[in-house]
């Protein structure tokens, strides 16, 4: 499942965090509640066995009743598609087996507290009547706090029926089980606490106590071979933290403990001082119940044997040629059996890759035939789709099954929808499980609610239910009131256009050179309400230096001339919440290197320039706003 994916239009998959023999786990966001989650999707050849999915549901749903920290939450269980899965919370962090290979070997006292954790959460689960099955390591995630939660309850139950010949599921799980579970005995709680110890046991040694190569191989070992000391590893180990792995570890149930909580309140005192020279624990059952043999008296062997030695002799050689016919029938037999094909059922192959179909046509001493491929929006790329014979049909031994691989789910261009109805394009992608979003735009082109642009080019080829395509839709013409736009400068002007979409025309016309490069009308008039693309016109002051008119006027001593007129900034809502305003001046009285006002403004703000001139002397001014120059004007005079 490709990231970016939106499982049920909710769960958005983000990336795998690990795949296993029974299901594959993803990181996901939850859109509605805005939180991380973990989806685990369970294998597909799960999908179709009704019991094992019974079973799961009704002991995940157990499971949401339970309130423990040390217990993974579980939030939701859904099916989309055919896909069982379970929404969990995400626990950031690593399993136990990564965490032990990475801090090997840590404190007696840190193993005391980890497993104190994990029984506080397996005893939970007992008291409700749910017992795990399949406690491991893999199983047992680490927070980034150093906790413990367990996780996987629900899918023990549904793969507790599964034998030891699916080596590729169990042959993690092989080296946790209890003799019990290995023999296909009932499993009770007593069968978690064996688990719990060969855990217990790792922790201490960085080591499982039974190895082997197959998974057969191994789970005979744990109901034959005697359990290893964990002091082999480390001598040091407190011989009462040992015993409490030898109790929980007994090959006979009346040996081990009988419930979590003893083994818990055992786990407690080891690393007292009081139990510091504590003996090997001991079990006190007698084991099977074999009945003893008794030899026979040697002397009366001898004297049986004496007596019987002639007759022997003489019987001996019809003895002999009884068994030789015997053996030769024997072997025509086996001949005969062996040589003529067994019928077997050919084995349920959907969802398997071809490599897994191989080893179990093997089994039952079948081969793969022809292989063909197909798209298929319900197996992933490699799975078997199909066969031919179909599962559960009847042949000979030493046949050939035909299998039909996925290609996964087909690619297809995805399209050109701009122009059209939004409503209507969303909705025909969201049936084909596309996961479609929108953000809005102005536009004097496109009709209200249709299409603008997609994120998507038309003629890329995707796969429709694991894509995500964000459509630009038009809200229409933007509307506003227009601006008083007297005093404004030219580029504020084409700014103040280009925000609205209006279509700006400039003329000039002789003015008051006070004035000059400044709007002093404009059309449509102020508080107009115009749309995109509508057309603006102003008109810009050009100076004419035989008018003299001035906002006001004062002729000093020298022969000076004083005068002042207003410009208006215009406040940029783009930038920040406040503009900051710098005026340059040069005249008589001011140098043009040197500020002549400063302000922060928050909305168009007028302000009044006063130049000082003598006879045919020239001013000039510049206004910068957030450091960018917005007015200036070369040739100021009255």
């Amino acid at each position: 499942m490709r990231a970016g994916y939106v499982l049920n239009e909710r769960y958005k998959i983000i990336r795998t965090l690990g795949e296993g023999g029974m299901a594959t786990v993803y990181l996901a966001k939850d859109i509605f509640l805005n939180r991380e989650v973990a989806i685990k999707i369970l294998r597909l050849d799960l999908r179709d066995d009704s019991n094992a999915l019974r079973r799961f549901h009704r002991e995940a749903r157990a499971l949401t009743e339970l309130s423990n920290p040390h217990i993974v939450n579980i939030y939701d269980i859904s099916e989309k598609n055919g896909l069982q899965y379970l929404v969990m919370e995400y626990v950031p962090g690593t399993d136990l087996k990564e965490y032990i290979n990475k801090n090997f070997p840590f404190s007696y006292q840190r193993v005391v507290e980890i497993m104190q954790q994990i029984l506080t959460a397996v005893s939970e689960a007992h008291e409700h009547g749910i017992i795990h099955r399949d406690l491991k390591p893999q199983n047992i995630l680490i927070d980034n706090n150093g906790d413990v939660k367990i996780t996987d309850f629900g899918i023990a139950v549904a793969v507790a029926e599964d034998t030891l010949t699916r080596t590729n599921t169990l042959m993690g799980s092989v080296h946790y089980i209890s003799p019990e579970q290995a023999r296909g005995s009932v499993i009770t709680k007593q069968s978690d606490i064996y688990s719990l110890g060969i855990i217990m046991f790792e922790m201490l040694t960085g080591h499982v106590p039974y190895e082997g190569e197959t998974a057969v191989s191994i789970a005979l070992k744990h109901y034959q071979s005697e359990m290893p000391s964990v002091r082999i590893y480390d001598e040091k180990v407190p011989q009462a933290l040992e015993n409490v792995i030898l109790c929980a570890t007994a090959k006979n149930l009346h040996d081990r403990y009988q419930d979590v909580d003893a083994m818990a309140k055992d786990l407690a005192t080891v690393l007292a001082p009081t139990r510091a020279n504590e003996s090997r624990w001991q079990p006190t059952s007698q084991g099977d119940n074999d009945q003893t043999m008794v030899l026979p008296n040697l002397n009366e062997t001898k004297t049986v044997a004496t007596k019987n030695k002639k007759k022997w002799t003489k019987k001996r050689k019809i003895v002999t040629v009884g068994i030789a016919l015997l053996l030769l029938c024997v072997g025509a037999f086996l001949v005969y059996l062996f040589s003529t094909p067994k019928e077997v059922k050919i084995p349920d192959l959907r969802g398997m890759t071809q490599t897994e179909a191989k080893e179990s046509l093997e089994d039952e001493r079948l081969k793969i035939g022809k292989v063909t491929k197909r798209y298929s929006d319900r197996y992933y790329y490699g799975q078997i789709i199909t066969t031919d014979p179909s599962a559960n049909t009847v042949v000979k031994q030493n046949g050939t099954v035909d299998i039909v691989l996925s290609k996964g789910e087909q690619k297809v261009k995805f399209g050109d929808y701009e122009g059209q109805s939004y409503d209507t394009v969303a909705k025909k992608l969201r049936k084909k499980d596309v996961n479609v979003t929108k953000t809005s735009s102005y536009s004097n082109k496109i009709a209200k609610g249709h299409i603008i642009s997609q994120s998507i080019s038309a003629s890329k080829k995707v796969t429709l239910n694991s894509t995500n395509v964000v459509f630009t839709v038009s809200a229409g013409a933007k509307s506003e009131k227009i601006r008083d736009l007297t005093n404004y400068t030219e580029k504020s002007v084409q700014d103040y256009a280009k925000d609205l979409g209006l279509e700006l025309t400039v003329t000039e016309e002789e003015s008051s050179s006070s004035m000059s490069g400044l709007v002093i009308s404009q059309t449509p008039s102020a508080g107009t309400k115009v749309t995109s693309g509508d057309a603006l016109t102003v008109v810009i002051a050009k100076s004419n230096n035989s008018d003299s008119s001035s906002t006001s006027t004062s002729t000093t001593s020298s022969g000076a001339t004083t005068f002042s007129f207003d410009v208006t900034v215009p406040y940029a809502s783009t930038t920040s919440s406040t503009n900051k305003v710098q005026i340059y001046l040069s005249d008589d009285s001011h140098s043009f290197s040197d500020v002549y006002q400063t302000a922060s403004i928050t909305q168009d703000t007028n302000f009044t320039l006063t130049f000082t001139l003598k006879p045919n002397e020239i001013g000039k001014y510049k206004v910068v706003r957030d450091g960018q120059t917005i007015a200036e004007n070369d040739n100021v005079s009255h």
